[in-house]
């Protein structure tokens, strides 16, 4: 899905922005303390779209993400009030490493806010980062929930608030990945930039300084289509808060965009993009497996929606940013899970079985086919009837087998329900 932000207003919006200069003073504040991150030619994704993609590698930055950039601008213009009354934040994982490891380096101590959806990873990176320095808080079911109460905390602290986007200092810095990707590519300026989108924090910054240095560059943001806030905020014509949010994708699970991200990014950015939870976990797989790059959630957004939502002429340019490489290995059995179903290879039923001997070796000879293969069988035998249910899951060896299974599980005298990913029982197979 593909959404078009509607055209700018006549008046600059109110309240506080950011500008191409203030990116490019962020960025000399950031010189000999955030890593310039390498810019790789990637030759699966250009065969793919049959043009040059290149990969930004932020998750080769210090802290293994962007997020670094835009805590450490912010904090470092707030010495004085930090030393005295520490620093507070509220973050999904990756901001909070970039808020830890800065008060480690300039001496002031914090307390970090994280919605319980934070894989435990990146707590306990964010704890080392940090070390002693930082208190890291538990609360809530998203982010919003653990901004509210950071919120809450710098109010009545006096603590200086790190917010992981909206603010402009923020997302200035977070925009200096724009111009390293435009000094590394020496010889050309790309045809679009795409990067992932949860607050708009790291768009609205890259989008503000290209449209002013560099306004034929597309600019895309891609949302995971579970979280899609800005989306919706471009449709509504304001932030808006999403009535459900899927946090899989930890990192950009974020109800309500920021009212400082979203001017800019309705401004400055060219269109948003939305991408399946699905696709998003094959494409991580394929990073993984394919190019040794191992990328959260929401660090593959951006390739992810190649091919897809984000379709480049041949031989166009485009630049996708790898936000962030924290994810927890553990979570890697989801990953497949979730790439074998959107891929058509994993299917799920309820199957009625008759509570006889051989049952289930009938089952596997008439009904599996050759190359199929049953991942999970769940059963439970009820001795005052004549059948029992099971849960039984089936991964195909191509996906264009499924007719035929169907077709030889209609014909057997089993009585079988297929559970589609849109049913309301397939959320807790996942």
């Amino acid at each position: 899905m593909t959404v078009r932000p509607p055209e700018p207003p006549p008046q600059p919006p109110p309240g506080p922005t950011v500008d191409a200069d203030a990116v490019e003073e962020a960025a000399r504040r950031l010189r000999g303390v955030a890593v310039c991150t390498p810019l790789e030619r990637n030759e699966r994704l250009s065969r793919l779209v049959d043009g040059e993609v290149w990969l930004k590698r932020e998750d080769r930055q210090l802290v293994r993400s962007y997020k670094l950039r835009g805590a450490y601008n912010l904090i470092a213009q707030e010495q004085e009030t930090a030393g005295r009354r520490g620093v507070v934040c509220a973050s999904a994982g990756n901001h909070a490493q970039g808020v830890a490891w800065a008060c480690r380096e300039l001496g002031f101590p914090a307390r970090i806010y994280l919605p319980r959806t934070t894989p435990r990873q990146k707590r306990e990176r964010i704890a080392g980062l940090g070390g002693e320095l930082v208190t890291v808080i538990v609360t809530g079911d998203a982010y919003d929930d653990a901004q509210r109460a950071a919120l809450a905390d710098s109010a009545d602290t006096g603590a200086v608030l790190v917010p992981a986007f909206d603010d402009p200092r923020t997302v200035a810095g977070q925009g200096t990945v724009a111009p390293e990707i435009i000094e590394q590519l020496t010889d050309t300026i790309p045809d679009r930039v795409v990067v992932p989108v949860g607050g708009g924090g790291l768009l609205a910054g890259m989008a503000t300084w290209l449209r002013e240095r560099h306004p034929g560059v597309e600019m895309v943001g891609v949302e995971p289509a579970g979280a899609a806030s800005m989306t919706a905020a471009l449709t509504a014509g304001h932030p808006v808060a999403l009535p459900e949010l899927d946090g899989f994708v930890d990192g950009a699970a974020v109800r309500t965009v920021g009212s400082v991200t979203f001017p800019l990014v309705r401004d400055n950015a060219t269109r948003m993009a939305t991408v399946n939870e699905g696709r998003l976990c094959s494409e991580m797989l394929a990073l993984y497996q394919h190019d040794g790059l191992v990328a959260e959630p929401a660090g593959a957004l951006a390739t992810a929606a190649l091919n897809d939502a984000v379709r480049p002429a041949p031989g166009q340019v485009t630049v996708c940013v790898i936000s962030g490489g924290n994810n927890d290995v553990s979570r890697y059995s989801e990953i497949i899970e979730r790439s074998l179903v959107y891929e058509g290879l994993k299917h799920y039923f309820l199957v009625e079985f008759p509570q006889e001997p051989g049952a289930l070796r009938r089952f596997l000879e008439e009904v599996l086919g050759p190359d199929d293969d049953i991942a999970l069988f769940e059963y439970v035998k009820r001795n005052n009837r004549e059948t029992g249910p099971a849960l039984v899951g089936i991964e195909l060896g191509r996906a264009e087998d499924l007719s035929s299974l169907l077709d030889r599980m209609a014909a057997s005298p089993l009585t079988a329900r297929r559970i589609e990913p849109e049913d309301p029982l397939f959320r807790f197979l996942m």
